[in-house]
């Protein structure tokens, strides 16, 4: 093992105590017994682990679909070390609460899991809640550690599991039209994907209200469980700041890369006629403006160079909005994705744009000189998840196409912290400061 390797290995996933007879039985025989449980007539019954910002937001949107007539899903438990949120989420849903995720997974009556804890979380719980027979719709980004990302892609192939990852823009039809147009040959030979993520915030970004009266020590609702919540992470003591800003932390997130970039690279990568791993990256930037203790850039951009021949820019800043138009050049022609940037808004159509060398060709086989292609309606991100449970279809943002974005933009975060460009071999999963051998 290289030294690279175990480098990554110093950050990996809590091994989990699941058997791995059973799981190789479940693997030969092809079964995931959430496959036997979400007949297409029966209620899909979910469980919530993780009801911070984000996981609050996928609650109350399950809760809108357990209220219609038609409803499909039933909350079944809610998990969060917090007392404060785990006890409103029960009352709001009626649903069991707990402060443990696994004993939400040993229940046999949960069909699925919504995993929305801290980024440093989310592997190990995925991993646990697949080889116990539950799908899984995690968060992004899908893990915090390339290591963690192989793993988890190996755990979904053997058990079968349906996993989506979170990453809802994937869900939009820019990247699937923009996809048809680089299959078509519309903009010839792939070149470069640009995009950006920049945002502005009067107090930095990241810097979420703390409870002050909450902590380990605290009882009643107050009450934080700290050594859960820092599951695989380094032991240190309860810190607030740490807690509810945790994206501002190397121990728990990649900052920019892992919070933003992660809403382009998984797009880009269904954009591309197929999801690639990049040889070469690098990341730079540093903290130019919100000097308030973070570890994480305010500013950030990433670089990578793919086998096939093309190259990516990724720019953002937490301290300027004003973003970057999101395009893929081809020699041929240029597809324009998002004219403001914002992937997150990315408007009722994508524009194909000749270039001026082969407008005449372009003109020809295609009608103009610049193609406008509106957007189709499709079904959104939690749709897609549910739908894919019941039909065994593999969905939007599935492990293979996340695992490409998850290790260009955690190679992005190495190379920023060592202040190095890096090379990756995807052969051997193995990063090296040194190009490979030709």
């Amino acid at each position: 093992m290289s030294d690279e390797k175990q480098g990554m290995d110093r950050r990996s996933f809590v091994k989990t105590a699941s058997s791995g007879a059973a799981l190789g039985a479940m693997a030969l025989s092809g079964f995931h017994p959430a496959a036997a449980k979400t007949a297409a007539n029966s209620k899909i019954r979910i469980a919530h682990i993780g009801i911070g910002g984000r996981g609050g937001s996928i609650l109350r949107d399950m809760i809108r679909r357990t209220n219609q007539d038609d409803a499909q899903v039933e909350i079944v438990g809610v998990c969060d070390v917090y007392a404060k949120r785990r006890n409103a989420a029960a009352e709001k849903t009626g649903a069991k609460p707990y402060e443990f995720h696994g004993d939400i997974l040993d229940r046999s009556d949960v069909d699925a899991v919504v995993i929305a804890t801290p980024d440093h979380n989310h592997a190990h719980i995925a991993i646990e809640a697949l080889k116990k027979g539950k799908d899984v719709y995690v968060e992004k980004p899908m893990t915090h550690t390339i290591p963690e990302a192989l793993e988890l892609r190996k755990t979904v192939h053997e058990t079968g599991g349906v996993l989506q990852v979170g990453s809802q823009t994937t869900s939009n039809d820019n990247w699937w039209r923009a996809h048809k147009a680089i299959a078509d040959g519309m903009i010839g030979e792939m070149i470069m994907s640009q995009g950006s993520y920049h945002r502005n915030y009067d107090t930095g970004a990241w810097n979420y209200d703390i409870d002050e009266g909450a902590g380990p020590q605290a009882s009643g609702d107050d009450h934080i469980n700290w050594d859960l919540w820092l599951g695989p992470a380094p032991k240190r003591d309860y810190s607030g700041e740490r807690f509810f800003r945790f994206r501002k932390y190397w121990d728990y997130s990649g900052g920019i890369a892992t919070d933003l970039f992660f809403h382009v690279m998984a797009p880009l990568n269904i954009a591309w006629i197929e999801p690639q791993i990049p040889y070469k990256i690098t990341g730079t930037g540093g903290i130019f403006v919100h000097h308030d203790g973070r570890e994480v850039p305010d500013t950030y951009t990433m670089t990578a160079v793919y086998p096939k021949g093309h190259m990516l820019v990724l720019s953002s800043t937490m301290a300027n909005d004003h973003h970057i138009q999101g395009t893929i050049r081809g020699h041929e022609g240029t597809v324009v994705i998002t004219d403001s940037g914002k992937f997150e808004d990315s408007g009722n159509q994508t524009r194909v744009i000749a270039q001026k060398l082969f407008k005449d060709e372009f003109v020809k086989k295609w009608g103009s000189d610049v193609i406008e292609m509106p957007n189709q309606e499709r079904e959104g991100h939690m749709d897609n998840f549910l739908r894919c449970m019941r039909t065994r279809e593999k969905p939007v943002l599935d492990v293979d196409t996340a695992l490409c974005a998850q290790v260009a933009i955690t190679l992005g975060v190495e190379s920023y912290q060592r202040g190095k460009v890096l090379y990756y071999d995807e052969k051997t999963d193995t990063i090296s400061e040194t190009p490979p051998v030709a």
